[in-house]
């Protein structure tokens, strides 16, 4: 399955389980965007990601680190 910037729940998934011990707290827009455009999974135009669509990864990431 080919990620793109709108699966914000599946790439949260691929970056806890790449990232175990990071808090997404912390991460900034620039190594987030980095990550997951270096994700094994991911296929989507690098240009199409904007701070709006790297908000919603995060956010979906930290909800997942609460489960």
């Amino acid at each position: 399955m080919a990620l793109k910037w709108v699966d914000s729940l599946d790439i949260a998934i691929e970056l806890d389980e790449k990232f175990p011990d990071i808090d997404p707290k912390t991460v900034n827009f620039v190594d987030l965007r980095q990550w997951v455009l270096d994700l094994d999974e991911f296929d989507d135009d690098p240009d199409h990601s904007g701070e709006r669509i790297l908000e919603a990864i995060q956010l979906a990431w930290m909800e997942e680190k609460e489960d």
